[in-house]
């Protein structure tokens, strides 16, 4: 309730193989250098997939710059990373496990250690067809299953379908400053609140 369909790339359709795969890989730590880090370490379900700190933390216990984006919703982002770099989920899956700071791979790398465990080399084939993994299949898997991380059905949408006893009276009087004299929605508009722009992006 509240959000739109989940928009889906054409030569990415959704599967329940595929989104499985996506899963396993997430929160699998051998993507990483170490062994260690995963995407979930960055982006960790308990702390509303993000990472809860100032500062994400990667292989060796090295600190990035920032802290880590949610996942939550991230399906209707038309730009990833935090700096709109990326102009899909699969662009920027393949990211972080080559950055030296938090997955520290390099994409041939990652694709040797996958192809020798027995279990993933047949899951891409079944699911991509292909002799092992991938680079593509890892980025495609990775954003099938955060497209079935979404948020909605919150008091906000339960009030927006009718439900007048959905939010407090203090939640109320917020909206009304929320959409009126704060201006908050003249940038934090639609389904989720955003609107998707970049302080430094170029037309």
């Amino acid at each position: 309730l509240g959000l739109p369909s989940v928009p889906v790339p054409s030569d990415n359709p959704m599967t329940a193989e595929k989104i499985a795969l996506g899963k396993q890989l997430y929160f699998d730590g051998r993507l990483s250098a170490d062994n260690k880090v995963s995407c979930a370490s960055c982006h960790d379900p308990a702390k509303g997939f993000s990472n809860g700190e100032q500062f994400a933390t990667g292989v060796e216990g090295k600190k990035g710059g920032r802290n880590s984006p949610t996942v939550i919703n991230t399906a209707y982002g038309v730009l990833q990373f935090w700096d709109g770099r990326a102009k899909s989920l699969e662009d920027q899956a393949l990211g972080p496990i080559q950055n030296p700071i938090e997955m520290n791979m390099t994409l041939d790398a990652v694709i040797k250690k996958l192809n020798g465990i027995d279990g993933y080399k047949s899951q891409f084939k079944k699911v991509f067809g292909t002799d092992g993994a991938t680079a593509e299949g890892i980025a495609k898997a990775i954003a099938a299953y955060e497209r079935t991380v979404i948020s909605g059905n919150a008091p906000y949408d339960r009030s927006k379908a009718g439900d007048k006893s959905a939010l407090s009276e203090a939640a109320q009087r917020g909206q009304k400053l929320f959409f009126g004299k704060a201006h908050c929605s003249a940038c934090h508009a639609g389904p989720n609140f955003t609107d998707n722009s970049f302080q430094d992006r170029k037309s």
